[in-house]
């Protein structure tokens, strides 16, 4: 009777770890580059999977700020995020092919407390065409949000300007 009590505690104890463990990896993983939205989708699905050195990879030659550390420390007490794109915009430009992305972001954080950011992400392509190996796809080039109040389908700018 003893050993069956300590295997039942024993394999309850694996169940709890290994649901705590899975939570992220239950979120599907998306790696998706091929326009401005999707690559922004991508961005926070890497957040939302504490993935952040995958979500600083989206970021061009034009890192955020402070580099990776301050990246990831910015993200430690985020529990999870919920990405809102309005109408993206594209223009050409010198080779390039730039998204202006509008975005309104909930940020479920530790302890019990819910932020709203609103703004822009910019993204870019090279032309594909005029690309050498290795191809280089979409990649954020600034993103710009702050704080706002209201309801996250209120948030959403209406455009955003392609640089």
């Amino acid at each position: 009777m003893k050993v069956c009590l300590t295997a039942a505690i024993a394999f309850a104890a694996l169940a709890v770890v290994k649901a705590e463990a899975s939570a992220e990896e239950a979120l599907p993983y998306i790696d998706d580059r091929s326009d401005g939205a999707a690559l922004v989708r991508s961005f926070y699905n890497a957040i939302n999977r504490k993935e952040y050195a995958r979500a600083y990879g989206y970021f061009a030659d034009t890192q955020p700020v402070g580099g990776f550390a301050d990246f990831s420390r910015g993200y430690a007490n985020t529990v999870s995020v919920e990405v809102r794109v309005g109408k993206v915009t594209t223009e050409g430009a010198a080779g390039s092919v730039y998204a202006a992305i509008p975005v309104a972001v909930k940020s479920i954080e530790r302890p019990q407390k819910i932020r709203l950011f609103a703004g822009c992400y910019v993204a870019r392509i090279i032309n594909p065409a005029q690309q050498a190996p290795p191809f280089t796809p979409y990649q954020i080039e600034t993103a710009r949000l702050k704080e706002v109040e209201g309801p996250i389908e209120q948030a959403v700018p209406a455009v955003c300007d392609v640089p």
